[in-house]
């Protein structure tokens, strides 16, 4: 009988754009999904269909290295990998090609971005580190470098989520890649009408300036703002808010909610730094909603200066958003739809599909 491909993703702790397409992938190929973690809890029921993923459960196995760090519980885990023998395998995330050694057949990476805390935000991470840790966390990067280069040159074929990821490797590893934008399942979001509201989806944390958006809604209390996601800095955000009638921080909604808000939203505002792809701008079009974007990173693949959104400068501060969320009106919002509900159609499912399916196929002759 002949052996499934397999699917390898770092963790799926809730449905960002890894996950969706590494369970795309897994439809495509019809491929058995494996992970370090998953959060069963934090997914739709029907996110998955009948194959959810194989569950390694890293933390619960390595309770004690996942206190100190879940980049290097996650990187053990797929270390051990069950030695496996399929056609071929695609490793999606960072830290799943450290399982590169543990399979045979052909090996894909589907990149959504060289590791960041190796690379160009290195210093970044840094910085953010106690003064008593920093030497221990640069021995730790320094190894970790050396083990994911190993892995991504181990690959026989690399695919960039876009060209600002493909510009990454080959920047800082001196590799090559195909470019496929990952999967947005462009039917899912449609025009429900125009409300007086901007919306964020970003994940609150300290790379998507969520900070920033809400800061620049302080300063606006006659618009109004909703804040739909989770991360790391959620509880500061929520603290920012707490006394503004006009900004409303959900923290994570369902698929269904989110599917309305875009619906309904006036426009949605998206700032991260140098973003890798960004898949909620594109959901954004979809529904007809043009995008309060930067310009910077995967942003300036997507959103089409006053066709589809409104760019602001690189490295945004509070008034900058100020300023394009006042241009921002509904009439100029509607004036867009048309032309963002066309842009969305290049980055649907379909097409990602389509591309994918070819890669594979020149691989494996």
């Amino acid at each position: 009988m002949r052996q499934s491909p397999l699917i390898l993703h770092d963790a799926f702790a809730f449905p960002g754009g890894g996950e969706k397409v590494a369970q795309s992938l897994a439809e495509l190929t019809g491929g058995i999904l494996w992970t370090a973690q998953f959060n069963q809890a934090a997914f739709p029921e029907n996110f998955f269909a009948s194959r959810p993923p194989m569950d390694m459960r890293a933390r619960e196995k390595h309770p004690d290295l996942a206190r100190l760090s879940e980049t290097a519980c996650f990187w053990k885990c797929f270390a051990q990998f069950p030695r496996s023998n399929p056609p071929y395998t695609i490793f999606s995330g960072s830290l799943a090609p450290m399982a590169h050694e543990r399979v045979t057949g052909k090996k894909i990476l589907y990149c959504h971005t060289p590791p960041r805390i190796l690379y160009d935000q290195r210093d970044y991470y840094l910085s953010g580190q106690p003064a008593t840790r920093r030497p221990a966390y640069k021995a730790f990067l320094w190894a970790f470098e050396r083990a994911y280069a190993k892995a991504a040159r181990s690959m026989d074929l690399i695919v960039s989520n876009s060209q600002n990821v493909a510009h990454r490797l080959g920047r800082y590893l001196q590799l090559d890649s195909e470019i496929v934008p990952p999967p947005v399942r462009t039917e899912d979001f449609t025009w429900l009408g125009q409300e007086d509201f901007y919306l964020s989806t970003a994940r609150v944390d300290r790379l998507k300036r969520v900070e920033t958006i809400v800061e620049a809604f302080l300063a606006m209390p006659d618009k109004r703002l909703v804040v739909v996601s989770g991360g790391s800095e959620l509880e500061r955000v929520q603290a920012m808010a707490a006394h503004a009638p006009n900004i409303e921080v959900r923290g994570w909604v369902s698929a269904q909610d989110l599917r309305q808000l875009t619906g309904k939203c006036l426009a949605t505002v998206y700032i991260p730094r140098d973003e890798d792809f960004g898949i909620s701008p594109v959901e954004s079009m979809a529904a007809g909603k043009p995008v309060i974007g930067v310009a910077e990173g995967g942003l300036l693949e997507t959103v089409q200066e006053y066709k589809t959104g409104i760019l602001i400068q690189a490295s945004p501060r509070p008034e900058h958003v100020v300023q394009a969320v006042s241009a921002m009106t509904p009439e100029l919002a509607l004036s867009m739809r048309a032309a963002c509900e066309a842009r969305a159609t290049k980055f649907d499912e379909s097409a990602f599909r389509a591309k994918m399916q070819r890669l594979i196929d020149g691989v494996l002759r």
